[in-house]
């Protein structure tokens, strides 16, 4: 038996709300959200859908209500026909052009069209399936820092959800050494299983991945692996502030920094935060109302 909760509001608040769930580390991996507009021809009305295989629970309605920081909208629960509502929602999530990189399901064909790079990434509890703007903005700013010549031997994806950017990364720099980490202890099956469709082998040595659970920069092996000519931390802004400086440290002397998860109006307050760390603004995008940053360590000596 499975149900879902809804609640309707602004586009804006909608993204705040997906936002807030992707920080949330305690969140119950049960409780599957997603976000969408009602109709094409109402682009600024969207829906919060959290989608259950039990009957919601006061405390169900209680989590999804946290999310909205301005007062949650009215949400109302329904039940769902009895079918595998995770694989009828993975059909809605369509595939992405973003820079050379194709994203899609396994529901979808891959695209082997010349200089295409293709991953397929089931959509699941962990975040990164390339719908969403952040994602997809840095899956189009790692081609532009290609095509710009910038040279990565060494790299991290901090908040790495499905692994897709790590994936990207290596795609690029495929002899890099290759580190990625996140909060979120559901994530390393997910990135496991997600190397296995993606051929991208897992390990410690050239052109491997690493899988690390770590908060922010907290874990000796993730220390002790850089610095790093190329951080990607597509996570929110409050914790990109926070984690400038422990960035600086781990980030090589005129190495890289991308950064996502951030709104548009949220950016003055990042960018300074990394000015004053040392960084300078390399190029941004603005992807609907999201934000996603290059930004440049200054070289010291």
């Amino acid at each position: 038996m499975s149900w879902k909760l809804v609640a309707f509001a602004p586009k804006p608040v909608v993204q705040s709300a997906l936002a807030a769930h992707e920080a949330r580390w305690d969140w119950d991996a049960d409780i599957v959200l997603t976000g969408s507009e009602i109709a094409e021809d109402r682009p600024d009305d969207w829906q919060l859908e959290a989608y259950l295989s039990r009957r919601p629970s006061r405390q169900d309605h209680k989590a999804v209500e946290s999310l909205f920081a301005d007062g949650a909208p009215p949400i109302a629960a329904e039940k769902l026909p009895d079918t595998d509502w995770v694989t009828e929602t993975q059909k809605q999530v369509v595939p992405i052009r973003a820079g050379r990189f194709h994203v899609h399901t396994p529901d979808y064909p891959a695209d082997e069209a010349p200089g295409i790079t293709d991953f397929v990434i089931p959509a699941s509890q962990a975040f990164g399936t390339g719908q969403h703007a952040t994602t997809a903005g840095c899956l189009t700013m790692l081609d532009t820092m290609k095509r710009c010549g910038t040279v990565v031997r060494n790299l991290a994806d901090i908040g790495t959800g499905t692994g897709l950017l790590a994936f990207a990364a290596l795609s690029l720099w495929p002899r890099a050494y290759a580190t990625a980490s996140d909060i979120d202890t559901v994530c390393v099956p997910v990135v496991e299983g997600n190397c296995t469709l993606n051929g991208v082998a897992m390990g410690d040595g050239v052109g491997r991945l690493t899988m690390l659970v770590a908060e922010g920069m907290d874990h000796p092996r993730l220390q002790a692996r850089g610095p790093y000519d190329l951080l990607i931390a597509n996570i929110l802004a409050g914790p990109l502030v926070s984690l400038a400086g422990d960035f600086a440290d781990a980030v090589s002397s005129g190495g890289s920094l991308l950064l996502a998860g951030l709104l548009e109006t949220q950016e003055p307050a990042v960018r300074a935060a990394y000015r004053a760390a040392g960084f300078r603004l390399a190029a941004r995008l603005v992807n609907g109302d999201w934000s996603v940053l290059w930004l440049r360590r200054r070289a010291i000596g």
